[in-house]
């Protein structure tokens, strides 16, 4: 860019100096008012405008990105505060349309999948909820539960409108345990909760996300053709990267051995491949 630095030299301290400035935010007790993030992505953007018209102010470039590193993600992470479920609507009856986003997670009592919100009501009155939402739908629920054949039918990319009863996320502080709470901010899941089954309406088969219809289609064909349920499980989590689909016991085991980061890995690439 300028001076006696090699372009390459350049491109690297331009991405040290992105994931400086990203690991720099992350280590923010709180966080800024958004506006402030605003401001320090423009200055951040003006020193970078600086370094592209004057190669010879390149480090007002390497500079420049850091600070948009951190601004951009501190702006994030506001964004994705500000989407918490209101306190005034856990634990009441919501009804919600929207449609399931991934592969629906199956278990001795039920279902568990994440659902894309589009629209929910409070008593019929319209009510803002975080956009992404995890959902468990359970046999036996209650009175009017749905049969375990009829949660069979929870496919990815239906579309359906559903009465749900949600709670902020929460996880079990252990000590250098898996942190489930953090892992439900990343994936952008901002509340939990259970369905009520009585009046569900499925509304559309195939409303959308076709690539989790193919993977959830690929896994159910392993599973009707494999009869070996634990080898199945392996199969699809290298095949379509459904690591549910692999026994607790056996994750103990590959973690023993340590290849349990083949099956979390390695079903990612397969199905990129």
């Amino acid at each position: 860019m300028g001076g006696r630095v090699a372009p390459v030299a350049w491109g690297s301290l331009a991405a040290l100096a992105g994931l400086g400035g990203a690991a720099a935010q992350l280590q923010q007790a709180a966080l800024w008012p958004l506006p402030a993030y605003a401001g320090l992505i423009a200055v951040a953007l003006l020193l970078v405008g600086v370094a592209v018209w004057r190669p010879r102010a390149a480090w007002a470039g390497v500079i420049g990105l850091a600070l948009l590193a951190f601004g951009l993600t501190g702006w994030r992470a506001d964004l994705r505060l500000a989407q918490a479920l209101p306190p005034a609507l856990e634990g009441q009856d919501l009804r919600v349309e929207g449609v399931i986003a991934r592969m629906p997670q199956s278990s001795p009592i039920g279902r568990r999948f994440v659902f894309d919100v589009d629209q929910a009501w409070l008593q019929g009155q319209p009510v803002t909820l975080p956009p992404r939402i995890s959902l468990g739908w359970y046999s036996g629920f209650d009175d009017d539960a749905l049969s375990a054949a009829a949660l069979a039918d929870l496919r990815a990319g239906q579309r359906w409108r559903l009465t749900v009863r949600l709670r902020q996320p929460h996880g079990a502080l252990n000590p250098h345990g898996f942190d489930f709470e953090l892992w439900l901010f990343e994936q952008g899941i901002r509340a939990s909760g259970s369905v009520r089954p009585a009046a569900a309406l499925k509304l559309d088969e195939n409303a959308g996300h076709a690539v989790e219809r193919l993977r959830q289609r690929i896994g159910e064909a392993i599973a009707a053709r494999v009869p070996d349920r634990a080898a199945a499980g392996v199969l699809a989590a290298l095949a379509v990267g459904d690591q549910a689909a692999i026994e607790r016991d056996d994750w103990e085991l590959f973690r023993v051995t340590g290849v349990a980061h083949l099956m979390s890995i390695s079903g990612i690439h397969v199905t990129l491949f």
